[in-house]
């Protein structure tokens, strides 16, 4: 969770890395997130609300992220501990680890539903800070899916069947937070980047050891840490987080990392649910956040705390229609199922985007002063070539707010090519937005003038 709040500058021996963005990640638009671990089996949390909306005490004491559960319940007095007390009587956090059997994980098949969304990217967690990984990662012994639990390389198993499908395929790490590698208390009352994580080299040089096998093994399009890094491996010379990024970028030349490494190196920056909104302000952006209130599996959430197709095509809208990317999340069951609400959502998106999707992947953002985006009705704008799509929430007559000095009224169509019809009234544009249809915001294409 831990993020810049003003735009930064890169410290000296980061700043060779600084370079445009690749021209592949910048126009893919969307991608999805996994969070899938031992902590999918409890499949626990309060769901309170989103990040950034809850002051930080509340937030760690009844926290809505079910992938935080092996630090929930070491709270004192936390419902979840009181859950793992009640349910599990109290056992090891690592029993979980041997009861995820992943069974039912069928890796083609789930990223079959992730490519209909239009998604262009899959990135699945390799290590959470429970500190298991998904991999037989070096240095983990038998801590590991490969020899317990699912007793598979599952990185592996998403690596190919991303491939496969035609995308981009990248790895998420904890490279700031590793709960069993370090006896430390657990994190309460400050965020995740104060004494409560490992900074030493020890933990450096063992996260080293796995970022580089990762990129060694799957050569990942996308370097996604979390948290930070350890401050240990900051400074340049032999084995540092510099050596790592050189490492990365001659294996992938056009890959691309995050900026949750502290202050050192990034090629685009994020926010998370309602946290690090500064980050939107910025060139290259990607706004993460769940199908419901939670990254891992939550058995307590229900259609109160998921976003359905709707609530997710309207922010995938918003955050493109910005300049950002959305990586939206997943989580698994223990089985390797996705809970049908998750389904059903990416169900409704696939269905909108076979045939909206050409408006909203590869776009650009279109000037305010061309036309500007609106709450009252919900308008939203891309560019894609010479023409601007509106997105509105609704059907019917719809004020789009547009200046018709910029847009040709009589150019109005579908992303399909279907006419609509569309009319200047006191210098605006006004359209009729067509009954029918998948469920989802109304999108009309106008010619630019």
């Amino acid at each position: 969770m831990a993020m810049f709040t003003t735009d930064p500058t890169r410290p000296a021996q980061f700043a060779k890395f600084a370079r445009e963005v690749p021209a592949w990640y910048r126009s893919a638009k969307f991608g999805i997130f996994i969070h899938w671990g031992a902590y999918s089996v409890p499949a626990w949390a309060e769901p309170i609300g989103e990040l950034g909306t809850i002051e930080k005490t509340t937030w760690f004491r009844h926290n809505p992220y079910a992938e935080w559960y092996a630090n929930t319940i070491r709270i004192e007095g936390s419902p979840a501990r009181a859950h793992q007390d009640e349910v599990y009587g109290g056992a090891p956090y690592d029993a979980f680890l041997d009861q995820w059997g992943a069974e039912e994980f069928d890796a083609d098949e789930m990223v079959a539903l992730f490519a209909r969304t239009g998604a262009r990217y899959v990135i699945p967690t390799t290590k959470h800070h429970d500190g298991i990984t998904l991999w037989d990662a070096p240095g983990t012994g038998e801590r590991n899916t490969v020899h317990r639990g699912p007793r598979r390389d599952l990185i592996g198993e998403f690596a190919r069947a991303t491939r496969a499908a035609g995308l981009r395929f990248g790895v998420y790490y904890s490279g700031g937070l590793d709960w069993h590698f370090a006896d430390l208390p657990p994190i309460e009352r400050e965020d995740a980047t104060g004494k409560e994580r490992p900074v030493d080299a020890a933990f450096h040089a063992y996260a080293y050891r796995h970022v580089a096998d990762l990129i060694d093994r799957y050569r990942p399009d996308v370097l996604w840490n979390d948290i930070e890094w350890p401050d240990a491996g900051k400074p340049a010379g032999p084995g540092s987080l510099v050596e790592l990024f050189e490492r990365y970028y001659a294996a992938v030349p056009d890959g691309v990392v995050n900026d949750r490494w502290g202050m050192t190196h990034w090629d685009f920056r994020t926010s998370e649910y309602q946290q690090g909104l500064d980050a939107e302000k910025t060139d290259m952006w990607e706004n993460t956040r769940g199908i419901g209130l939670s990254f891992g599996y939550n058995r307590v959430e229900d259609e109160r705390h998921y976003l359905d197709g709707p609530g997710v095509l309207r922010h995938l809208v918003d955050v493109v229609s910005r300049g950002g990317n959305l990586l939206l999340n997943v989580g698994p069951d223990a089985a390797g199922r996705l809970p049908a609400q998750q389904r059903a959502a990416l169900e409704q998106v696939a269905a909108w985007m076979a045939v909206n999707g050409e408006a909203v992947l590869d776009s650009t953002v279109l000037p305010a002063e061309t036309a500007a985006a609106s709450d009252a009705p919900w308008v939203r704008w891309t560019r894609s070539g010479e023409r601007a799509t509106a997105f509105a929430d609704g059907r019917g007559t719809v004020d789009l707010g547009a200046d018709t000095g910029a847009l040709d009224p009589a150019s109005a169509r579908t992303p399909g090519g279907t006419p609509v019809a569309a009319r200047s009234e006191g210098g605006r544009i006004v359209v009729d937005l067509p009954e029918g249809g998948p469920a989802g915001p109304a999108a009309v294409g106008f010619a630019l003038t």
